[in-house]
């Protein structure tokens, strides 16, 4: 589970693959949630807000960068 400290040197890349990769997760958390093959049900919780966590982050930088251009 990334805290915002690990992902701020992150770039923006990075930040999207991290996104991609949850995402995915996610969508596998719900599968298995809804065949009923789900035993940590808590990691759905977990991966949501992993998801903003990188989200934030990546707003963060984009803000920031035009900021600096303009």
């Amino acid at each position: 589970m990334p805290n915002a400290a690990d992902l701020r040197p992150m770039t923006p890349d990075q930040l999207d693959d991290e996104l991609l990769k949850l995402k995915k997760e996610q969508f596998n958390l719900r599968f298995q949630k809804a065949t009923g093959q789900l035993e940590n049900t808590a990691r759905i919780r977990q991966v949501r807000r992993d998801i903003a966590r990188v989200r934030t982050v990546a707003q963060q930088k984009r803000t920031a960068a035009a900021k600096k251009q303009g």
